[in-house]
């Protein structure tokens, strides 16, 4: 926590069935206080759109709630120190959505490979989780915006299928 500006709590429904996790705050979330502020944020708003959701409906969370120096992944001992946050978070979703391949280390399973188990449905505990590409990559790499959106047609239809009230 040292070098941090806010301490980034998760934001919207707390009964939502759906629940997205970031690995951490960048710049904009540390300084705001709030998850998902910044570019990438943007992004994850247009991409919560392209399945008709804002943030209103669903809750965003991060692994860990303080910026880690320069933006680097967080380190174990971090997330560790974080997790317990994290499970006053978890809203008891139906569906967990992991942005990128640290959330995914952490959610699904420590050997997560983004690049070739995204997109697909892992059950753990009481919820299904899936991965998809961190806003952020997609920031720096367009080529995976296609998969994405592949990614995100599945997750519309499981959340229709799954979960009862967030379409309605």
């Amino acid at each position: 926590s040292q070098g941090r500006h806010n301490v980034v709590f998760g934001v919207g429904d707390p009964e939502s069935e759906l629940m997205f996790i970031g690995e951490g705050p960048g710049e904009q979330e540390d300084l705001q206080g709030e998850p998902f502020v910044g570019p990438a944020g943007k992004l994850l708003d247009d991409m919560l759109e392209m399945i008709d959701l804002d943030r209103s409906r669903v809750y965003i969370a991060n692994i860990v709630k303080c910026r880690p120096p320069h933006n680097r992944d967080p380190l174990n001992e971090e997330q560790a120190a974080c997790r317990h946050w994290l499970q006053r978070d978890l809203i008891r979703p139906k569906l967990i959505v992991c942005l990128g391949r640290i959330a995914a280390m952490a959610v699904i399973k420590p050997d997560f490979r983004i690049t070739r188990e995204h997109g697909q449905w892992f059950d753990i505990e009481s919820a299904r989780a899936m991965a998809i590409y961190h806003p952020s990559a997609l920031l720096r790499d367009i080529t995976k915006r296609p998969e994405t959106f592949a990614d995100l047609r599945s997750l519309r239809s499981e959340a229709k299928r799954v979960c009862e009230r967030l379409y309605k």
